[in-house]
């Protein structure tokens, strides 16, 4: 591997190969490394090749280097400005319309009460001798 590669440096890189997890980017003749496909874009990415393909220049940014495998991880997303949330992303999560929830939320302090008073029925029930079958 090139001595002058460091973590968190910024370099540009050519898009050389295209896989669905990733594309390897060489930063060098001899050096590349590899764009994994959640390092692409902020936000989600589906299909790779709608943001990528072969030939391109991109900058990239090393995330990680393992000299004893050859690996060297990068990031595309890194060298780029987040965006702005959108009016959608800064609303809170309703939670769902769940009938079990409301009707717990509704018998206020009620909560295991309920199976609490059955499990003292239960237990009497148990040390009847009538009930006990033969």
């Amino acid at each position: 591997m090139s001595e002058k590669i460091e973590v968190g440096s910024v370099i540009t890189g050519k898009v050389t190969g295209i896989q669905p997890y990733g594309a390897f980017v060489a930063l060098d003749e001899n050096t590349q490394g590899l764009v994994h496909i959640s390092e692409v874009t902020h936000g989600f990415v589906k299909d790779i090749n709608e943001h990528l393909s072969v030939g391109d220049e991109v900058q990239v940014k090393v995330l990680s280097i393992d000299e004893n495998a050859g690996k060297i991880g990068l990031s595309i997303r890194a060298t780029q400005e987040a965006p702005a949330p959108t009016e959608k992303e800064k609303k809170p999560r309703k939670r769902p319309n769940n009938p079990v929830a409301q009707k717990v939320e509704d018998n206020g302090s009620q909560g295991f009460n309920t199976l609490k008073d059955k499990l003292q029925e239960w237990i009497a029930q148990s040390e009847r001798e009538d009930l006990i079958k033969k």
